[in-house]
């Protein structure tokens, strides 16, 4: 089978825009809920295949430098508080309760404290953080890259997918590309600083190739499957937002 081949005069960015104002985007906003949701279910196997080829697995996203970093420009869209993670906030008493747990479709599935996570290669980026509401801000995100936990519990071959579970019962699932990409990490650090509390301690979700719904806070457990489970899309996706939130 022939595999989709953009136009060379086409970049990234006009790809998806070029996608998101093909008729079936004009359909989908101008049609009932019942047919959208059914013209949803048809076309999502393809937004997704697009996606995927738009990840260069091995290609990095320049960085900024650290004079373009605004702390105050990252918003919080944490509608109800902070969670407690094991019983209380998480950066005071329970730091040592919390275990982040990697399974699936895994040979080596394991859980793995903070102490075991900061034994581990430490990276960071300096990237922009962009809201599909419209704001974006300059971020230094610090942690462990996804890539390294994977090789750790090596995924099966049949794994596709990646789904992101946290302590607010917010879900997310992501193509094995982008989970892998170099510059996808958990963060645990930003700004040079203990990750705080509302912004998604004790590890968030951070990489330049992903809109912000797709940058789970608190997460707790990742999971390489085979299949997106029914209505485990994610929790923005399953009300209508795009799948593969690239930018």
């Amino acid at each position: 089978m022939n595999r989709l081949k953009l136009p060379s005069h086409l970049n990234r960015r006009q790809a998806i825009q070029l996608l998101g104002m093909s008729s079936i985007g004009y359909l989908l906003n101008s049609c009932s809920s019942e047919f959208t949701a059914k013209v949803g279910d048809l076309t999502e196997p393809l937004n997704q295949s697009f996606g995927e080829l738009l990840v260069k697995p091995q290609l990095l996203i320049p960085e900024f430098a650290k004079s373009a970093i605004d702390p105050k420009a990252l918003l919080l869209n944490s509608y109800d508080g902070t969670p407690e993670i094991v019983g209380g906030a998480f950066l005071k008493e329970n730091r040592d309760k919390y275990r982040l747990t990697i399974d699936g479709e895994v040979k080596f599935p394991m859980e793995l404290n903070l102490n075991a996570l900061k034994q581990l290669p430490q990276t960071s980026i300096i990237m922009q953080h962009v809201c599909v509401e419209g704001w974006a801000a300059i971020v230094q995100w610090g942690g462990v890259r996804l890539r390294d936990l994977a090789k750790m519990v090596q995924p099966k071959d049949s794994a596709r997918y990646v789904l992101f579970q946290s302590a607010d019962k917010y879900t997310e699932s992501w193509d094995l590309a982008s989970a892998l990409h170099p510059q996808t990490i958990l963060a645990d650090r930003m700004n040079g600083e203990i990750l705080p509390d509302d912004n998604g301690a004790p590890l968030r979700l951070a990489t330049p190739i992903k809109l912000g719904y797709k940058l789970s806070k608190w997460v707790t457990k990742v999971s390489f499957v085979s299949q997106i489970p029914k209505g485990g899309k994610g929790y923005w996706e399953e009300q209508g937002y795009e799948w593969f939130g690239g930018i």
